[in-house]
């Protein structure tokens, strides 16, 4: 039992630990000034991959739908965060991103009236320090 856990720990936690090397992997092997290239380069193979698991297209209003949500998701985060990784000291955008569970709880209690409880704030402050 503890094993499956710490197998499921263990794999939640590669994400994470993934995602933060987005930073140091433009930075130091991307060419310079390049976001557009750096979001293809990020996002090109995973789409690659699940167009070759899947072997189906978007039907009917599906495609205009996958086109705004593509656009959105991929090409315009994509390219934002590449610009920002580009132009922001490492601090910076660690500070930022140390923010972000804090400001989505707050976010959440303004903009859908919910109320944060001891547990979020204290997980959200946590998420800062460390």
């Amino acid at each position: 039992m503890l094993s499956n856990r710490l197998v499921l720990i263990l794999t939640t936690a590669i994400a994470p630990a993934l995602w933060g090397t987005t930073y140091l992997v433009t930075t130091e092997l991307l060419p310079p000034d390049r976001p557009l290239l750096a979001g293809v380069i990020r996002a090109l193979p995973a789409g690659l991959l699940l167009m070759a698991v899947t072997r189906r297209l978007p039907r009917g209003s599906w495609w205009w739908r996958s086109f705004v949500l593509g656009g959105l998701n991929i090409g315009a985060f994509f390219a934002l965060l590449f610009v920002a990784a580009y132009r922001l000291p490492g601090g910076v955008a660690a500070t930022v991103g140390a923010l972000q569970p804090l400001l989505v709880a707050v976010l959440s209690a303004g903009l859908l009236a919910q109320r944060m409880s001891l547990r979020t704030i204290l997980a959200a402050i946590g998420g800062v320090v460390g």
